[in-house]
C-alpha cells in the first residue's frame, strides 16, 4: 500500500463517491478505482460498498478510516513539528475552532500574533464541535479551541477563557418577558438551535431540560451562528447564544438580552491539544496567548496546581 493509495481512499470515505474523490484529489475517477481496488487487494477484504449511486464504508472500513486518517494526520503533524523545530518562526500553525470562537475570537488573536511573527504560516479550520474534536483526534490539528471537551480521549488543556452564555431575543419579545413569569414566558417560546454536533446546541437543550423540565419546549433548528442571530432578530424565537457572537447586535439594539432563570450561563473556551509535547509553533502561540492575558493557565486554581504533569489534562464525559 502507497500514502497515494490511503490519501485516495479516505477521500473517497469522506465524499461517498469516486466522482467526489477525483475531483477533490485532482486525478481521474480510474485512477481513484484502480487505487481502491489496489488497496482492498492488499488488505484482503473490502473497506466500501455501493449504497445506491454511491459508497459506504463496511465496518472494517470504518475502523481502517480511523486509524488511517490518524497516521496521515501524524505524519503531517510530523512534518511540520520538524519544521517548527528547525525555524519556529518559519513553521506553520494548525489550528481548529468551534464555530463561535473561530468566528469571535481567534481572528483578532490570529492578527496580533502574526504582527510578532509575520512568517508563520496558518491552518485554520472553522465548524462544529464535533468536526473540531475529529480534526483533533486525527492528528489534523495541533490545537482546538472549543466549549468543554466531550470525547473518552484524554487531552492536554493548555488555555482557558471565561465567556457567557446568554438569551437573546427581539427587542419587543424581551420586553414582553418583562411582564410574565419567565418560565410561563419560555414556554411559549420557540427555540432557535444550532445544528447536531454544535456545543450551542448542546447547552441550549441542557438548559432547557434542568430549567424548564415542566414544560415543553418548541425547537427550530437554523443552522449556523449567522441564521441564528437574523431569526432572533426577525422574531422566530428566543437563543441562548455566547455573548461576544451577538455583541454588535445588542449594541445597535437589534436583539435584546432576556433575564431568565439561571442566565446567564458561565462558560470556559478551552485551548486543547493532543497529550505530549507541542510542535514549537504552536506552543509559541499558547506562550503568546498566556502573555497577552487573552487566555489563563489552566494551573492557575489550587486544583491544576496540584497537577503533576506537564499540562491539565481532562478526559470529558460523553453526553
Amino acid at each position: 500500500m502507497t500514502l497515494s493509495q490511503l490519501r485516495t481512499f479516505l477521500a473517497v470515505a469522506d465524499t461517498g463517491s469516486v466522482h467526489a474523490a477525483a475531483d477533490q484529489l485532482f486525478v481521474t475517477q480510474s485512477a481513484v478505482s484502480a487505487s481502491l481496488t489496489s488497496l482492498q487487494r492488499s488488505l484482503g477484504f473490502p473497506l466500501l460498498r455501493r449504497e445506491g449511486r454511491g459508497l459506504r464504508l463496511t465496518e472494517a472500513g470504518a475502523v481502517y478510516a480511523d486509524y488511517i486518517r490518524r497516521v496521515l494526520g501524524l505524519l503531517d503533524e510530523a512534518g511540520s513539528a520538524a519544521a517548527a523545530e528547525a525555524n519556529p518562526e518559519r513553521g506553520s500553525l494548525r489550528i481548529a475552532a468551534t464555530t463561535t470562537a473561530g468566528e469571535q475570537i481567534l481572528p483578532r488573536l490570529l492578527t496580533g500574533f502574526r504582527q510578532r511573527h509575520p512568517h508563520i504560516e496558518f491552518r485554520l479550520d472553522v465548524g462544529n464541535r464535533k468536526r473540531g474534536r475529529a480534526l483533533l483526534d486525527g492528528h489534523e490539528v495541533d490545537l482546538l479551541l472549543s466549549g468543554r471537551p466531550t470525547s473518552a480521549r484524554e487531552v492536554a488543556v493548555l488555555g482557558l477563557r471565561p465567556h457567557e452564555l446568554i438569551a437573546v431575543a427581539a427587542p419587543d419579545a424581551a420586553a414582553d418577558a418583562d411582564r410574565h413569569d419567565p418560565l410561563d414566558w419560555m414556554a411559549g417560546q420557540t427555540w432557535l438551535l444550532r445544528e447536531e454536533g454544535s456545543g450551542t446546541r448542546a447547552a441550549t437543550e441542557d438548559y432547557l431540560a434542568s430549567v424548564a423540565s415542566d414544560h415543553s419546549a418548541r425547537t427550530l433548528t437554523v443552522g449556523s451562528n449567522a441564521a441564528i442571530r437574523e431569526s432572533a432578530i426577525a422574531g422566530l424565537g428566543v437563543a441562548l447564544v455566547a455573548r461576544e457572537a451577538v455583541a454588535r447586535e445588542l449594541r445597535e439594539g437589534r436583539l435584546a438580552e432576556v433575564a431568565l432563570p439561571g442566565t446567564p450561563l458561565p462558560k470556559d473556551w478551552y485551548l486543547t491539544a493532543n497529550p505530549g509535547k507541542l510542535p514549537g509553533t504552536a506552543g509559541t502561540f499558547v506562550a503568546y496567548l498566556l502573555m497577552t492575558g487573552e487566555f489563563q493557565s489552566p494551573h492557575a486554581n489550587a486544583a491544576a496546581r496540584a497537577e503533576p504533569r506537564e499540562h491539565t489534562y481532562l478526559r470529558a464525559q460523553t453526553r
